[in-house]
């Protein structure tokens, strides 16, 4: 059969949203019946509910992961000149939102073996000018955030957690994003979690933290019309909350399945040469996101391109760390760790239903690429 026809996703959201479909469809049309399309009851709802599963007292909706990020260092406190440390090896909004503020990201090099970055390297990149720490959750494998905490402690620094590829991650017995001072998070439709448009949260426990984004989400203003500070628009859509209402509660078996997946990838290929397995710390639950390996021997891109011709979808997760993109060129720094990830990282084809007929496929088109 024509390898085209029978072409594997990198992602399949289809079996998860066929599974609630009929509570779905109620949610929207029931949205649709009311005329309240922005914040209202279901957004109340769903931030009810969502504190509740993470454990943590405030939940804000907003517009994107993105904006929680923006949203989350503002309230916590960033200032122009103030320098915020973080990984390079992460998508750009975790950096961005630092420099929007004229304030200086500084990065750590990452382990090869998490893709997160070291935090025994933290404390040295210390200076008076930082402020804050971002550690990301990449790829839903929780950072060692008990160490994080420490330093963050010692000096006295704010911790905001990204938690845009982690929704429902564990480290010890909490769930990612509500062990720092607060935690973002992305509904992008990919995400473990995800929305059928953009959609965002910012957790925290911090009274303060929250009214400041409470606010800010809506032009400034606690009370419309009586505007306090200069805010944005950042909102979410009642439809999305809607959505994402139906779909928290089955969060938990569908991280589940994305987890049998990857034990099925990595026992497959544990003893294959020219790939590295993704590790899950001992400390914490990985989601998996993405299934993300190694390909060693600098044959990243003619694997990738092998397996397209057979029919096997995947994905660069990050062909740029970021201090080597356009926007960062001034600040003259060698990540070499994340640099050489860069050049290895193939993510392969992983959904919560995705069937060990499917997985066998992909096993076998890659040992054939790597042959």
């Amino acid at each position: 059969m024509d390898a085209a026809l029978t072409k594997i996703p990198i992602l399949d959201t289809r079996p998860e949203t066929e599974s609630i479909w009929p509570e779905l469809m109620q949610s929207v049309e029931e949205v649709f019946k009311s005329g309240q399309f922005i914040m209202g009851p279901n957004v109340t709802s769903f931030e009810n509910e969502v504190a509740t599963y993470l454990g943590v007292k405030h939940a804000l909706g907003v517009n994107s992961g993105t904006d929680a990020l923006i949203l989350g260092v503002h309230a916590l406190g960033l200032k122009p000149g103030d320098e915020v440390i973080t990984t390079p090896f992460t998508f750009f909004a975790t950096s961005e939102c630092v420099s929007h503020f004229m304030a200086k990201p500084v990065f750590v090099d990452i382990d090869p073996n998490t893709f997160n970055f070291r935090v025994q390297d933290l404390e040295s990149a210390i200076t008076e000018k930082t402020r804050g720490i971002i550690p990301v959750h990449l790829f839903g494998q929780p950072v060692d955030m008990d160490p994080v905490m420490d330093v963050a402690e010692r000096h006295g620094l704010w911790v905001l957690e990204d938690v845009a590829q982690a929704f429902g991650a564990e480290y010890k017995t909490r769930k990612t994003g509500t062990i720092g001072h607060a935690g973002a998070f992305s509904f992008f439709p990919t995400k473990n979690l995800g929305a059928f448009g953009d959609g965002g949260l910012f957790v925290t426990n911090d009274d303060a933290a929250a009214d400041m984004v409470r606010i800010m989400r809506v032009h400034g203003a606690r009370k419309k019309y009586n505007n306090e500070m200069v805010g944005v628009n950042s909102r979410l859509d009642a439809l999305q909350a809607a959505v994402l209402r139906c779909k928290l509660p089955h969060i938990d078996d569908w991280n589940q399945g994305r987890r049998q997946a990857a034990r099925r990838y990595t026992e497959a290929l544990k003893d294959v040469q020219g790939v590295v397995t993704p590790v899950e710390e001992t400390f914490g639950k990985h989601v998996f996101h993405q299934y993300t390996v190694r390909i060693t021997g600098g044959r990243r891109d003619e694997i990738q391109a092998k397996l397209a011709e057979a029919g096997v979808s995947t994905m660069v997760y990050y062909e740029k760390p970021l201090h080597r993109l356009p926007v960062y060129a001034g600040l003259d720094v060698s990540m070499p760790v994340s640099e050489l990830c860069a050049t290895e990282v193939l993510s392969l084809p992983i959904w919560p239903k995705i069937t060990p007929e499917t997985q066998d496929r992909v096993l076998e088109a890659l040992k054939e690429a790597l042959a």
